[in-house]
């Protein structure tokens, strides 16, 4: 399960769709459709997509570091309400 979870890096999607939206950027649900529908995201195409956009260097940063195993997006707020 492990090996799976870190080829699937389109799982940060939501991660850096919620920073572009943070920062006003145009378009992010757009933008990140097109990146991943249809086919699965490495992570250098990932890096490549944020590397580009027009925010913070430390927001950037942070985008940079996350993995899919590390991420967990509002999994632990979620499972806190069950």
């Amino acid at each position: 399960m492990a090996a799976e979870l870190d080829a699937s890096w389109e799982v940060l999607a939501e991660a850096v769709q919620t920073v572009m939206r943070r920062y006003g950027l145009p378009e992010p649900y757009e933008q990140l459709k097109a990146l991943t529908r249809g086919h699965g995201i490495t992570r250098d195409a990932l890096c490549a997509f944020v590397e580009k956009l027009d925010l913070p260097d430390d927001a950037r940063q942070r985008l940079l570091v996350l993995t899919p195993a590390g991420y967990i997006g509002a999994a632990e707020k979620l499972a806190s309400g069950i």
